[in-house]
């Protein structure tokens, strides 16, 4: 019967990888349980476990007396004697008797092995927490075996990692069966087990994706300096290289994109923007908002914040989308940004444009009628200005300002 219970137990250790001195241990704990459940919390007892024999040894220590009165932890020198001990034992002395486990009796046999499986459980979901608590950060492969309405569950090793929807990329199809890359993010206790959280929007989740892409990076050559990310939409990833002979931005792209490529294929089409760090803020904040020019930075360095001028023109491409470019150069930069929008000078345009080639534009109508009060250019009538204008009768405020924009909106096209 020992042997049965310790070979049972010894193959559960070696599925699970749990130490036979730990499994020893728990054997040696619960024994311990029952032969104080049957001889009193008083009782003084040996448990010897020898996993690699597959035995179990119990003894139990008692007094010898003339007159037993507690026979838990007293045994006659009558009894000892009958036994015939080849020790030559006293009243006073200890007796030391080696316990049979069936003399435990089926109840406290049962609940040795209930009480087995359950440290056993326990001692597992220790090892799984464990194990992925030292894999936080890590990106793992699993495969998805159920799609729910907050979450999506994988299976990765047999284990359960679960993708909650704040962690997954926005808009990304998910596939049941399919293999998923994902990082683990947290790794907490939970009443049925160590519940895993993983992260497909987590900036190191690009990180990591960068150190797998790119030698350089894993190498410790070109240093990641900063992430900003917008799942799905966009992100902007600041670089610098440890090396002057090479180009941290270049390596990171790869021949005609390649690498870069391969990261964005893996983000859903995410947009990525690697841009050189700098340690000079106007610089950085420059890089950050490229490809937009600007003319000028003013930095409020103790309150971080920033003040950009810049053309008309250039402001929709410092914004972004739905405000997507801007969002991210404060991320990386950790500015406020500011902008101010200046009106280019209609000097500054390198060419003029002939009125007749806006005619489809700016509508037949409207064409003659700017025709017939001498104005045969584009740069004529942006200098005629608003107030010059409205000497024309046919035109009011509203349909001059919309002129004005479309012909702006030519130019820089033109540009």
């Amino acid at each position: 019967m020992n042997y049965d219970i310790v070979e049972s137990f010894a193959s559960m250790v070696k599925e699970k990888g749990i130490d036979k001195d730990v499994l020893g241990g728990i054997l040696e704990e619960i024994f311990g349980l029952l032969i104080r459940k049957k001889y009193g919390e008083e009782a003084k007892y040996d448990v010897v476990v020898n996993t690699d024999r597959g035995d179990i040894e119990l003894f139990l220590e008692r007094e010898i007396v003339e007159e037993v009165e507690d026979p838990n932890a007293q045994i006659s020198i009558e009894e000892v004697n009958k036994r015939g001990n080849d020790e030559d034992l006293e009243v006073g002395d200890d007796f030391v008797e080696k316990i049979e486990l069936a003399s435990l009796g089926r109840r406290l046999i049962v609940l040795a092995k209930q009480s087995l499986n359950q440290k056993i459980r326990e001692l597992e979901k220790e090892i799984i927490h464990n194990e992925y608590q030292e894999l936080l950060g890590e990106i793992v492969v699993g495969d998805i075996y159920q799609i729910r309405k907050n979450d999506i569950l994988i299976n990765h090793n047999k284990n359960e990692l679960v993708l909650p929807r704040s962690e997954q990329i926005p808009f990304e199809r998910y596939k049941k069966g399919g293999t998923i890359r994902a990082i683990v993010k947290e790794v907490r206790k939970g009443p049925s087990g160590p519940v895993i959280v993983v992260s497909r929007s987590d900036n190191m989740f690009l990180r990591r994706l960068f150190e797998i892409e790119i030698p350089e990076i894993y190498d410790g050559i070109i240093d990641i300096k900063a992430i900003a990310r917008e799942p799905g939409e966009r992100a902007k990833i600041a670089v610098e290289s440890q090396d002057a002979r090479i180009d941290a931005v270049g390596a990171c792209v790869g021949m005609k994109g390649v690498r870069i490529h391969a990261i964005v294929r893996e983000l859903n089409n995410e947009n990525i923007d690697v841009i050189n760090y700098s340690e000079d803020p106007i610089t950085y904040i420059q890089r950050s908002l490229a490809p937009a020019k600007l003319k000028r930075i003013e930095l409020d360095e103790d309150d971080k914040k920033a003040v950009v001028n810049a053309d008309s023109d250039q402001v929709s491409l410092i914004v972004g989308r739905n405000g997507v470019n801007i969002r991210l150069a404060m991320k990386l930069t950790g500015y406020e940004i500011e902008i101010i929008r200046e009106e280019k000078a209609f000097e500054e345009y390198d060419e003029d444009i002939e009125l007749i080639d806006l005619k489809e534009e700016l509508g037949a109508e409207v064409y003659e009628i700017l025709i017939n009060h001498r104005y045969d250019t584009a740069l004529e009538v942006l200098t005629a200005g608003v107030e010059k204008l409205l000497e024309i009768e046919e035109l009011d405020e509203d349909k001059i300002n919309e002129i004005i924009e479309i012909i702006k909106s030519q130019f820089e096209e033109e540009e």
